[in-house]
C-alpha cells in the first residue's frame, strides 16, 4: 500500500472521533453553515487539552475545522471609527480612554453624523463590508440625544448596504431593541478575559453585567461580537476560561475578536510585555475548533505582526481583520497594504451578510423566511 494512503488511513479514526465530538451535545437549532451541530457544553479540561497540544498539530486541526464550516479563502474586512473619544468613567486598566488615567487621549464630544457617513462611504469604497462605531461610555444613561443621533448613524450606514456594528457600553433590553429597529447588524461587548481574572483588570463593571448586555443584544436579534484581550497579565488558563465562557453561551457569538494588548503610556498596563506570537496563534486555533461557525477577528495589535505571522493566523482560523486609517486609539493596517497582502495569499473579501447566522437574523428582521436566507448564504461556499 502506498505510504501516503497508509498515513491518511491512520489519521482517519482520530479525525472521525474529533468530528463526532463536535456533535455530541447541541443547542436546539444550533448549526454551522456546513450543517454540523455546534457544542455548548465544553469543559475547561477539554479546551485546555486542545490549547496545550503541539502547536503545528493544533493549527492543522483548526485549519481542518475551518474548512469544514467556512470558506477559508474569505476574509471579512471591517473598519472601526471612534465616534466619541475619551472621558469614560470606567477603570479598564488597558484603556487610554478612561478618565481615571493621564494618557495622550483627550476627551471629545460625540461626532456629527456627516463625518461618520463620509468615513463609512470611504470604507465601503475600499472594500470594507462591516462598519463599526465605538463610543467611550459606560452606558447610555442620560444620553437620549446622543443615542438618537447614533440611531440615525446606524440607519444611514445600513442604507449603504453595509453591516453595521456599534460598541456603546452597557445596554438595556429596550435600547438593544431600538438599535435593532434602526438596522444594527452586530453589537460588540468584549468579555476581555476569564471570569476569575476579570476583577484584576476592571472593577467598575462586573462580569455578569457584561453578560447581561450580551443577553439583551442576543434577545433583540442582533448578532453578538464578543472576545478578549491577550497580554493583560492573564494565564493560559484564563484564555481557556474566556473561550469556554463564550462557547457555552446559548448561541455562539457571530464574531470573536482576538486582541493583543497594545500597552499605552499612562495606563496601569503600560509596562506589560506584548503577548508572545505563539500564544496569539494558540488562542485563535483553539477558538476556531471550539467556535467553528464563528468569525474570528484578528484585531488590535495586528499591525505588529509581519505578513508571514498574519498568514499563520489565517491558517489557524482567523477570518476577519480591522483595516483602514485607525482603530479606536491604536494603529491599524491601511486598506492598500491589506488588499495587497490578501492578493498575495489568495484571499478575498467577504460580502456583507455572507455569514449564515447573520443572514438568518437579518432575514427574520425583514420578515423573510430565515432558513431560506441561511441556506442561500451557506451555498456561497461549495467545498
Amino acid at each position: 500500500m502506498n505510504y501516503s494512503v497508509k498515513l491518511i488511513r491512520s489519521a482517519l479514526p482520530q479525525f472521525s472521533q474529533f468530528s463526532r465530538s463536535l456533535a455530541t451535545v447541541t443547542h436546539p437549532g444550533s448549526t454551522s453553515a456546513g450543517g454540523l451541530a455546534l457544542r455548548h457544553d465544553w469543559t475547561r479540561q477539554e479546551i485546555q487539552k486542545i490549547y496545550d497540544g503541539p502547536l503545528l498539530d493544533l493549527v492543522f486541526r483548526a485549519s481542518s475545522v475551518h474548512r469544514q464550516h467556512q470558506d477559508p479563502s474569505k476574509i471579512q474586512l471591517c473598519t472601526l471609527m471612534n465616534i466619541k473619544t475619551g472621558g469614560c468613567s470606567e477603570d479598564c486598566s488597558y484603556c487610554s480612554q478612561s478618565s481615571r488615567y493621564s494618557t495622550p487621549t483627550k476627551a471629545s464630544r460625540l461626532v456629527d453624523i456627516e463625518p461618520v457617513l463620509e468615513a463609512a462611504r470611504k470604507a465601503k469604497e475600499n472594500g470594507s463590508t462591516r462598519f463599526c462605531m465605538g463610543a467611550a461610555w459606560r452606558d447610555l444613561a442620560g444620553r437620549k440625544r446622543g443615542f438618537e443621533k447614533i440611531l440615525r448613524m446606524v440607519s444611514e450606514v445600513r442604507g449603504m448596504g453595509m453591516e453595521v456594528c456599534t460598541t456603546l457600553g452597557m445596554l438595556s433590553p429596550e435600547q438593544a431593541k431600538q438599535l435593532k429597529e434602526a438596522g444594527l447588524t452586530a453589537y460588540n461587548h468584549n468579555l476581555d478575559t476569564s471570569r476569575e481574572f476579570y476583577p484584576q483588570v476592571i472593577t467598575t463593571r462586573s462580569y455578569d453585567e457584561r453578560l447581561d448586555t450580551i443577553s439583551a443584544v442576543r434577545d433583540a436579534g442582533i448578532s453578538v461580537c464578543s472576545g478578549g484581550i491577550l497580554g493583560l497579565g492573564e494565564t493560559d488558563a484564563d484564555r481557556v476560561g474566556l473561550i469556554q465562557e463564550v462557547a457555552n453561551m446559548p448561541e455562539h457569538p457571530e464574531s470573536f475578536p482576538v486582541n493583543a494588548l497594545v500597552p499605552i503610556p499612562g495606563t496601569p498596563l503600560e509596562d506589560n510585555e506584548r503577548v508572545p506570537y505563539h500564544t496569539l496563534v494558540r488562542t485563535i486555533a483553539t477558538a476556531r475548533i471550539v467556535l467553528p461557525g464563528t468569525i474570528i477577528r484578528l484585531a488590535a495589535g495586528r499591525n505588529t505582526l509581519n505578513e508571514s505571522e498574519q498568514a499563520m493566523c489565517f491558517m489557524a482560523g482567523a477570518n476577519a481583520v480591522f483595516t483602514g486609517d485607525s482603530m479606536l486609539t491604536t494603529p491599524c493596517s491601511p486598506w492598500d497594504e491589506d488588499k495587497e497582502m490578501m492578493r498575495r495569499w489568495g484571499l478575498t473579501g467577504m460580502q456583507s451578510f455572507a455569514q449564515s447566522s447573520v443572514a438568518r437574523k437579518e432575514g427574520l428582521a425583514l420578515g423573510v423566511d430565515g432558513s431560506a436566507e441561511q441556506d442561500s448564504a451557506a451555498k456561497e461556499y461549495q467545498p
